[in-house]
């Protein structure tokens, strides 16, 4: 497996962090706005998991099936935290750090990719940039 393939299944499993953790956040918060918001920041990551799987395929590479261990701390971290305090704003809070990492994750992988991936990021990095704001804003609304 090629360095560009290596690099673009990393940005897959830090993607499908996100998508995991807005599905389970959704599932635990009791406002619903949060829960549509949740719903449908998890199908934007859904979204940029295809396109990147779809150009690993294409390569005649297995995309990569499951998301990161630090992910799932992340997430469990939430649950603990929102159990002690406003839970709620605890998965805004967190969902918000899980934005700004699979930001820096993409941000990072561009200096280096190759021409026809560096072609991708750029095409995907202005959707997560407005997810990384929509959650900002929304955790701002919240403080």
């Amino acid at each position: 497996m090629n360095q560009a393939i290596n690099q673009l299944n990393e940005l897959i499993e830090v993607t499908r962090d996100g998508q995991r953790f807005y599905q389970h956040a959704a599932e635990e918060v009791k406002d619903v706005e949060l829960q549509h918001l949740f719903r449908d920041m998890a199908q934007a990551k859904t979204q940029v998991i295809q396109a990147l799987a779809v150009k690993v395929a294409a390569s005649d590479e297995q995309p990569a099936q499951g998301g990161t261990l630090l992910g799932r701390m992340h997430e469990l971290y939430a649950d603990t935290r929102a159990h002690v305090g406003n839970h709620d704003t605890t998965y805004v809070d967190q969902l918000e750090q899980t934005e700004e990492r699979i930001l820096q994750a993409f941000e990072d992988a561009l200096p280096d990719a190759e021409p026809d991936v560096r072609a991708m990021l750029a095409i995907e990095l202005p959707k997560l940039r407005a997810c990384h704001e929509r959650m900002r804003q929304v955790k701002r609304s919240r403080h």
